[in-house]
């Protein structure tokens, strides 16, 4: 019960202090409302850098701090903010898996707004030195960081054993509370590698401890292992980092990475307010470009039109305006979109959360395959 009062107290805050998302005018209000991870995060970070810019034109952009994927949606799916500054779990959102294939939840009509396509950084394990991992490969039989409640992170680093052509039963798996722990698990000669961003600021501790810190490298000649990359993770793209931890533009980098923080919203929320976000945050770039890398990455030419989720009317309204969007990004929207309607016909079909979510998956896989879509989760 006192959960329950807690929750009311916390939805009826955010209704005051916010205004409920859908009751404003047609463009974007003077006073608007998105979530973030963390208050340490990049993402968070990149989003006051934004709300400061904005600030200029009058605007009010509150940064709400959650922790985790689930905790970042629910107050946007209960409309209780206008965005959300998202990363992988959007994507898990939108196909109705994991922690959202669950409880209240199901595929979700995500939209997506904008990304943060930043150059300082790849992702993919950090390992140590010592451990002598200098392909994929090499991860075969080592001590590999589990982060419990993190599912987006463990894709991650399962689409990088995908590359080498393992799966998690060829490692060891050394379960973690969070992501702090697992790269705290190498400093301490417990874990050899982890999935990180190469800018990560606590990789400084692991290249300067006794262990050191290294990246192996994954260029696109590599085809085999690239296809298996992107069949359990969709959402990377091939990318050159520069700049972080032991990374220059003399010493760069050859992986993959993805887009942080996906700025997504849901298809109800109103085409003017979205376009006035999007025109907003590519015009007023030059105020927050340099506030943090991360934010660096909403450059209009950095933008990637063709991805994993599609984007919402008032962004392609904004795009076709200023002539970068194109017939094969609007076929790849629609196609996207597409998935999205046999995702949500086949989680009624066979009656949501009641079916259960062994049965929920292998009717979402079937489903997907049917209409020619690769389910990327089969189970």
């Amino acid at each position: 019960m006192l959960h329950r009062k807690l929750a009311t107290i916390t939805a009826m805050a955010l209704t005051a202090a916010l205004g409920v998302a859908t009751a404003q005018a047609e463009g974007l209000p003077k006073t608007f409302a998105w979530t973030a991870y963390g208050t340490t995060s990049s993402g968070y970070a990149a989003s006051v850098a934004v709300g400061n810019a904005l600030a200029e034109d009058g605007y009010k952009l509150r940064v709400l701090p959650a922790k985790n994927d689930i905790s970042r949606m629910t107050p946007l799916k209960n409309k209780q903010v206008h965005f959300s500054a998202m990363g992988i779990g959007s994507f898990q959102a939108q196909e109705g898996v994991l922690d959202f294939g669950k409880g209240q939840w199901g595929p979700q009509s995500i939209r997506l707004v904008m990304m943060g396509w930043s150059d300082t950084n790849n992702a993919l394990p950090a390992t140590a030195k010592d451990a002598n991992i200098k392909k994929a490969s090499d991860l075969k039989g080592k001590r590999i960081a589990w982060i419990v409640g993190g599912p987006a992170l463990n894709q991650n680093m399962e689409a990088w054993l995908a590359y080498g052509g393992l799966t998690w039963k060829d490692v060891k798996q050394v379960k973690v509370p969070g992501w702090k722990a697992s790269i705290q698990g190498i400093i301490d000669g417990n874990i050899d590698a982890a999935i990180a961003s190469t800018n990560s600021s606590m990789l400084f501790q692991v290249a300067s401890s006794p262990r050191g810190l290294h990246f192996f490298e994954a260029p696109q000649s590599e085809k085999d292992g690239w296809a298996r990359l992107l069949k359990v993770g969709p959402w990377f793209v091939p990318h050159v980092a520069t700049a972080g931890v032991g990374l220059s533009k003399g010493t760069p980098h050859t992986g993959a990475t993805f887009g942080y923080p996906v700025m997504v919203t849901y298809d109800w929320q109103t085409e003017g307010a979205v376009y006035d976000l999007v025109k907003l945050m590519h015009t007023r770039y030059d105020k927050y470009k340099d506030a943090h890398a991360a934010a660096a990455g909403f450059a209009m030419e950095r933008q990637v039109f063709k991805w994993i989720m599609p984007y919402h009317a008032g962004a392609v309204k904004y795009f076709k305006e200023i002539g970068v969007w194109s017939d094969d990004a609007e076929a790849h929207n629609n196609s996207v979109m597409d998935r999205q309607k046999v995702l949500q016909a086949t989680w009624k079909k066979v009656g949501g959360t009641a079916a259960g979510y062994e049965k929920w998956m292998s009717e979402r896989a079937a489903a997907l395959t049917a209409a020619g879509f690769d389910p990327v989760w089969q189970k």
